[in-house]
């Protein structure tokens, strides 16, 4: 005859390798590195120490997603005639690096969607859509300095 504990000791035992299972694969699984940056700024260096950031941010988690919400003085970053880092926005949104001006800003400023550089999307409010991010895990970095 069987002690009656047995059965309990074996219940217990396919406990403990399935969470060992468990915490292996989720140990296994990289970490989905979500991040959106916001550039306020008219300051042209700051634009440039953004994309440094990104670059940076990418050579160590390559899979990360990134965001760019430029509203306020930072839309400058994205107007085709003031941008100093043309050349970089190109490069970086090939990467998968999302580009986004605010909506309220270009009407405050009295300014039109085509005078946006053509790798930049449109949020209609850029605060709001940063708050957005964060509340749903997204961490957030003030870009430039």
């Amino acid at each position: 005859m069987k002690p009656a504990f047995s059965f309990g000791l074996g219940l217990l035992t396919m406990s403990v390798v399935a969470a060992g299972l468990a915490f292996s694969s989720a140990a296994e699984k990289p970490k989905a590195h979500r991040i959106v940056f916001h550039m306020t700024t008219p300051d042209t260096a700051a634009y440039r120490a953004l994309t440094k950031q990104i670059t940076n941010v990418r050579k160590e988690w390559p899979t990360a997603q990134i965001e760019v919400v430029a509203h306020n003085k930072g839309i400058s970053m994205l107007l085709k005639e003031k941008t100093n880092i043309q050349p970089q926005l190109t490069e970086l949104k090939a990467q998968g690096i999302t580009f986004l001006a605010c909506e309220n800003t270009l009407r405050q400023q009295k300014l039109e969607k085509s005078q946006i550089v053509g790798e930049s999307g449109f949020v209609p409010g850029g605060l709001i859509h940063i708050v957005e991010r964060q509340e749903e895990g997204w961490s957030y970095i003030k870009g430039g300095f």
